[in-house]
C-alpha cells in the first residue's frame, strides 16, 4: 500500500481553505521577528566584534567584513571600439570587432556576449525601421500609379 495522501491532487499549489489566501502581503515570520528583537539595539556591538575579530586573524569575520566594504561589483563598464551602427549590415563589422577584441584579450567572452546581444537588440530595431521606410515608399509608388475608380 502507498502512504500517498488521497487529497493531494487538489492541494498542490495552494493548500488554504476557500476565502483563505495565506499570510498577508508584508507579514513576517515569527522567527524572524523574534531573532530582530533579540539583536535590537545589538548592531553596533556585533558590528564592532566582527571588525575585532577580523583584525585579529579569523578570515570569516575578514570576509564578512570586506564584503560589506566592497562588494564584488555585478557589471563594469568595458571600452571597445566598435564601427558606426547606422544600418542593419553594420552589425556584421561590429560583430567581427567584438570577435578580434576577445581574441587579443581585450575582453572576456562574457563580457563580448553582453554586448552581442545588445548588437542583436539594435540590429533588428534598426530592420524594423529599415522595412517601415521601405513599406512607405512601396505603398506612395503603389498608390500613385493605382488608377482610382470611380463610384
Amino acid at each position: 500500500m502507498s502512504n500517498a495522501r488521497k487529497n493531494a491532487g487538489k492541494t498542490r499549489g495552494k493548500p488554504f481553505e476557500p476565502g483563505n489566501s495565506g499570510r498577508p502581503v508584508g507579514a513576517r515570520h515569527r522567527t524572524t521577528v523574534a531573532i530582530e528583537a533579540l539583536l535590537d539595539g545589538e548592531h553596533e556591538t556585533l558590528t564592532r566584534k566582527a571588525i575585532e575579530m577580523a583584525l585579529n586573524g579569523d578570515t570569516v569575520a575578514l570576509r564578512l567584513c570586506l564584503e560589506r566594504l566592497a562588494p564584488v561589483r555585478r557589471d563594469v563598464p568595458i571600452t571597445v571600439t566598435l564601427p558606426p551602427l547606422d544600418t542593419a549590415a553594420d552589425t556584421a563589422a561590429a560583430s567581427a570587432a567584438l570577435l578580434a577584441a576577445v581574441a587579443a584579450g581585450e575582453l572576456s567572452p562574457d563580457e563580448a556576449g553582453r554586448v552581442m546581444t545588445l548588437l542583436t537588440a539594435h540590429r533588428s530595431i534598426v530592420e524594423t525601421g529599415e522595412l517601415a521606410e521601405r513599406i512607405s515608399a512601396l505603398e506612395a509608388v503603389t498608390q500613385s500609379t493605382t488608377p482610382r475608380r470611380r463610384a
